[in-house]
């Protein structure tokens, strides 16, 4: 028996994802796709950029999710360019549903998207959406263990961001495994901690995302 493949899934992502990027580069926009594991803190990440960056830096936010709108009506509390993308069971955004979201932001409004992927450290991680940037955030509450369970997500990685890093004194988290573990893995990672609760390395990482747009704006002029 002959069987077609009609169409090649990642093939026709990577397409459209390049789509994305030619015009987040023409609009001069910088974009950060998040992934993380249920609960690690993303929505709390995500509000804490947009309350320091206000009026300095314009954001615009795509939430992913699998139902409801609830992380985005928490957003919609500081910003106006949030669209809610519900994947109805699909546990990964992909490259489509990030064209389509876009069309919903005034992209004249923003400087930076965040794009909060499905909280899930498995199906996002092969799916280009046409970002700049790409964070896994992990926290102190999930355990010490991510980096074994999950190796690939923390491969294809430029940032590893441990949150609830104010937890640290009444967990058995042991940092300096979770941290070499990270390294073999991916030696050209970043790796911070934060807490979003107590605001603590918050500005670290503004310091480090400044440096990154302006990068970006630099590559632009040489273009």
């Amino acid at each position: 028996m002959k069987i077609d493949i009609i169409e090649n899934v990642m093939q026709y992502n990577s397409q459209e994802a390049d789509l994305n990027r030619e015009l987040f580069f023409n609009k001069k926009i910088f974009v950060i796709n998040i992934l993380s594991a249920p609960g690690a803190g993303k929505t709390s990440f995500i509000i804490e950029n947009i309350k320091k960056l206000k009026g300095k830096i314009r954001t615009g936010v795509i939430e992913g999710d699998i139902s409801s709108t609830h992380d985005s009506e928490k957003i919609k509390k500081y910003i106006e360019n949030v669209v809610q993308i519900n994947t109805g069971g699909t546990c990964h955004l992909n490259a489509s549903m990030v064209a389509k979201a876009v069309e919903k932001i005034n992209l004249s409004e923003i400087d930076l998207l965040f794009i909060e992927n499905v909280g899930n450290l498995i199906c996002p991680v092969g799916f280009d959406l046409g970002e700049d940037y790409r964070i896994l955030l992990s926290s102190v509450s999930e355990g010490d263990d991510k980096p074994v369970k999950y190796p690939k997500a923390f491969v294809k990685t430029d940032m590893v961001i441990l949150n609830k890093k104010d937890m640290m004194p009444y967990s058995d988290f042991n940092y300096c495994f979770f941290e070499s573990k990270v390294k073999e893995l991916n030696k050209s990672a970043g790796l911070i901690t934060i807490s979003c609760k107590t605001g603590e390395g918050i500005d670290y990482w503004l310091e480090i995302l400044s440096s990154l747009i302006e990068a970006k704006k630099q590559n632009d002029l040489q273009l």
